[in-house]
């Protein structure tokens, strides 16, 4: 059984930074996708960022360019996500998902489109 585990969500104060962790489990991503999603209360999910692996390069939502880094180890089975300066609008809960494959650049967005999904984690900025 595949399993996605999030963590290090949490309260932060705005210009404060978290560090949220995915463990995967049951099978290893080492040549595909694993991507980063939120969604705030009443708005629509949102694409954070993806690691396409491989050496590929990571891809980032406007709204967090600049300010986020994913990063994998994939000895740990594990993806990051790195977030700096934070703002009150960045709050949301945060999820995990991974593909299988090594997916194209154009599909990235799209969530429908992952095989596997984490239960989430709770970042909140306060201002």
């Amino acid at each position: 059984q595949v399993q996605l585990l999030e963590s290090g969500g949490g309260l932060v104060q705005a210009g404060g930074s978290l560090r949220l962790s995915c463990a995967a489990s049951g099978r290893t991503f080492t040549g595909g996708t694993m991507s980063w999603f939120r969604q705030a209360p009443g708005k629509e999910r949102e694409f954070v960022a993806a690691d396409r692996g491989s050496g590929g390069i990571s891809t980032y939502g406007d709204s967090v360019k600049g300010r986020f880094t994913i990063s994998r180890d994939n000895a740990k089975n594990t993806v990051y996500l790195q977030m700096n300066s934070l703002k009150p609008e960045d709050t949301a809960a945060y999820y995990c998902a991974a593909k299988t494959a090594r997916m194209i650049l154009s599909s990235l967005r799209r969530g429908d489109l992952y095989d596997y999904w984490g239960q989430g984690t709770q970042v909140t900025v306060s201002s």
